[in-house]
């Protein structure tokens, strides 16, 4: 069972930025509140200054700071190279270059030579390159803030570096260097910025991201290094110290003004206001809206982290919303056993924020009972979503769910030996589609999104085809061949692609689709059928059949039933599906084990969706 998520404290205490509005020429305050001069205009929703995601913000304070630092530094550097190059310690910068030049032995030129490189333009590209695909690629939900910390961090100290250069001209120490000598100026040590801005942040993330005792001496270790590389060129004889010093300051800065830009808990980007929710409060409170229902949120925590959680309950407040529970699924339990605790518990809404496998649980548990249901997608599929042409981004999806009308969508239910009776709201099959689903790793789809099932579909049409029986609506049995078998509620799924065309979830009837192409052309086949089909709307006129029960058939621009076609469609209230093997089997994209048999029948309107009055 789940556990509730204590709502955001709304003290106003946290420090989250500036919170200053002034008034545009309307009156308008920016948070649906109107000044003196106008009437109140209020925003769109999900798009009031409360879920401002503040990148304009951010990228103006970055330049500012860019230029402020840029300055300081040049500053510095025409300081030491004009009015105080006669005083020390920059009168004994040559001697301490030519104490380390008469200490140089064959070890010591090996150990700088390694050194001097870890800050070499080659190596600070690759390891920042490899660095920001790891942060995206490894974990399950992927880093895109540090991995952005992490590249412009760098770039900006390399674009600070240029500038410095251009405005200071220092020649290099009067003493033998072990390297060539590049055209810029000595000063600042491009080598030691690059260096600092690369191995310091990621020493950043070690300390804020990983939770391992070996985090601190790693993240010292790190720290260790632009120090390194700066006293390998002091020894290579190429920089004086105060160059490496500017280097030093150079790169330190640029992490700093580009961490408090991006990264979460510091950051200028995304940050709402301080008194955020007040914001949406007072916005809610002068938007007429119906009575407020009884909400619950049931939210899937690995496809959805805390940043948009956070964003959801600003909209939810927005919209008069407050203090409402979010509930998290686990892995134990995906989301049924919440939603039945809070229909029990009385709740005339329920918002699900997951993918497909948490849509799913929550409506099953909810059919027939007339709750609505807001979809807020945040998986890898979101079938439903997409073919209710829903907003895809957590926040839009939750703001037009609210103030939409509820619609009732049909189920289907399926069950089958080794697992009991469940509702789908999208597709259930076997064959190819589950052993595709079964080789995609969570950690691909997290990575590639829906491209991931492709790649490992590829793997299963080696994959021999299956035998099998199947029954529509007590009619006469079917003996087929295929690759795969779809049962369908919807007939989309990503990018655009219509496996069973005609499907619609409201029309009282579910579909199937029998795919058995041979070699390429049988799949080229097969898609001019799918392609023929879309193109015609619900895939041509009805064909019925007195003895299923008013089911229809294959219609003329479909392949008719076994005619050796590569796709045949039928459509059905009742289907019973027995393989000659056991096959791999699917339901809304989780893979339920192999099985010798599915039965699927249509539930009309048993699920109740809020959605977007134009969609009706």
């Amino acid at each position: 069972m789940g556990t509730s998520v204590p709502a955001r404290d709304t003290s106003g205490t946290e420090e989250a930025g500036s919170s200053v509005r002034s008034p545009d020429a309307t009156g308008n305050d920016g948070a649906g509140r109107s000044g003196r001069r106008g009437a109140p205009v209020p925003p769109r929703p999900g798009h009031s200054p409360a879920l401002s995601t503040g990148v304009p913000r951010a990228a103006a304070r970055i330049g500012a700071f860019a230029v402020c630092q840029a300055a300081v530094i040049a500053g510095f550097g025409l300081l030491i190279t004009g009015p105080a190059r006669e005083f020390w310690p920059m009168t004994a910068e040559d001697t301490a270059v030519e104490a380390l030049e008469d200490a140089r032995t064959t070890t010591l030129d090996t150990a700088s030579t390694i050194a001097s490189a870890l800050g070499d333009t080659a190596t600070v590209v690759g390891l920042t390159l490899l660095a920001c695909l790891a942060l995206v690629l490894v974990p399950r939900l992927p880093r895109w803030r540090e991995a952005v910390f992490l590249a412009a961090g760098v770039s900006l100290q390399s674009m600070i570096f240029v500038l410095i250069t251009a405005s200071v001209d220092r020649t290099r120490p009067d003493v033998e260097r072990l390297d060539d000598s590049p055209p810029t100026s000595s000063y600042t040590s491009g080598h030691t910025g690059a260096a600092t801005a690369l191995y310091a942040g990621l020493a950043v993330l070690v300390l804020s991201r990983v939770r391992a005792p070996w985090r601190k001496p790693l993240a010292a270790l790190l720290l260790l290094l632009p120090l390194l590389v700066g006293l390998a060129r002091l020894y290579r004889g190429m920089h004086h110290p105060t160059d490496v010093a500017g280097g030093l300051a150079n790169g330190a800065l640029s992490l700093f003004v580009v961490g408090r830009a991006v990264l979460p808990g510091l950051s200028w980007v995304g940050r709402p206001p301080a008194d955020a929710l007040d914001i949406a409060v007072a916005a809610a409170e002068e938007r007429p809206a119906p009575a407020r229902k009884k909400l619950t949120v049931i939210v899937n925590p690995t496809v959805t982290d805390e940043a948009t959680q956070e964003q959801l309950r600003l909209v939810l407040a927005q919209h008069g919303y407050r203090d409402t529970p979010f509930v998290a699924t686990t892995a134990e339990d995906t989301g049924g056993g919440q939603t039945a605790e809070a229909l029990r518990a009385g709740t005339e809404l329920i918002v699900v924020c997951g993918g497909d496998g948490t849509v799913r649980a929550v409506a099953d548990a909810s059919a027939g009972t007339g709750v609505p249901l807001v979809l807020v997608p945040s998986g890898t599929g979101n079938l439903l979503a997409r073919h209710l042409h829903l907003p895809l981004r957590p926040a839009e999806a939750l703001a037009a769910g609210l103030t939409g009308e509820p619609r009732a969508l049909d189920l289907g239910r399926i069950e089958g030996d080794g697992f009991p009776a469940v509702h789908f709201t999208a597709m259930a099959g076997a064959g190819l589609d589950a052993t595709m689903l079964e080789e995609t790793s969570d950690r691909a789809k997290s990575v590639l999104g829906w491209p991931a099932y492709v790649l490992a579909g590829a793997k299963g049409l080696r994959t021999p085809r299956m035998r099998l029986t199947v029954r529509l609506d007590g009619g006469p049995e079917l003996r087929r061949t295929a690759r795969m078998v779809l049962l369908a509620n919807i007939g989309t799924v990503q990018a655009g692609a219509a496996p069973v065309p005609a499907a619609k979830p409201d029309d009282g009837l579910l579909d199937l689709a029998v795919f058995d192409p041979r070699g390429a052309g049988g799949w080229l086949r097969a898609a001019g059928v799918l392609l023929r089909a879309k193109r015609r709307g619900a895939g041509g006129p009805d064909t019925r059949r007195p003895d299923t029960g008013g089911a229809r058939t294959s219609a003329p621009s479909r392949s008719a039933p076994g005619d050796g076609g590569p796709v045949e469609f039928h459509t059905f209230r009742r289907a019973e599906l027995a393989f000659a093997r056991p096959q791999p089997r699917e339901i809304d994209g989780d893979p339920v084990g192999p099985g010798l048999r599915l039965t699927a029948e249509v539930r009309p309107g048993a699920l109740t969706v809020m959605l977007p009055a134009r969609e009706r």
